[in-house]
């Protein structure tokens, strides 16, 4: 009898482990790709528009992965306060930022010289986007 109770209680934890694991898994995953000079204030706008449009941030997770001529408007100088307002509310959401570290070679940088949040993607930005894809990651480029 007390074999079949503890049976049960473990089952019952196995399901109730189960049933929070699928709650996590469930939240949609997207990374945005950003290899356009141009692009950076749009990216972040819809960045935000899909926090907002999820019904918040915990209701997705969002991945940011930059390379290319856009890292220079991450750098941390005076001159990108607009670019670093708007990655700073956006981190605050959960927003995860990668540096393609390739572009951070070619361009002199280090993660001192980016606005905070930043991580390096240290294989590449290309291979990132492809690590998150198969993470289950949905893949943008606006």
């Amino acid at each position: 009898m007390r074999r079949r109770q503890a049976l049960l209680v473990a089952l019952g934890f196995g399901l109730a482990g189960k049933s929070a694991l699928a709650q996590t898994a469930s939240v949609p995953k997207v990374v945005y790709h950003l290899s356009d000079f141009g692009k950076v204030g749009f990216v972040l706008g819809n960045i935000r528009h899909h926090f907002e449009g999820m019904g918040g941030p915990e209701k997705v997770r969002i991945a940011l992965v930059v390379h290319g001529p856009p890292l220079a408007q991450f750098r941390n100088l005076p001159e990108n306060a607009q670019v670093a307002t708007e990655l700073q509310a956006l981190t605050a959401q959960g927003l995860t930022p990668y540096a393609c570290s390739h572009t951070m070679a070619a361009m002199k940088l280090t993660l001192a010289d980016l606005m905070p949040s930043f991580a390096v993607a240290e294989k590449g930005g290309v291979v990132m986007l492809a690590e998150l894809q198969q993470q289950g990651y949905a893949y943008l480029r606006p």
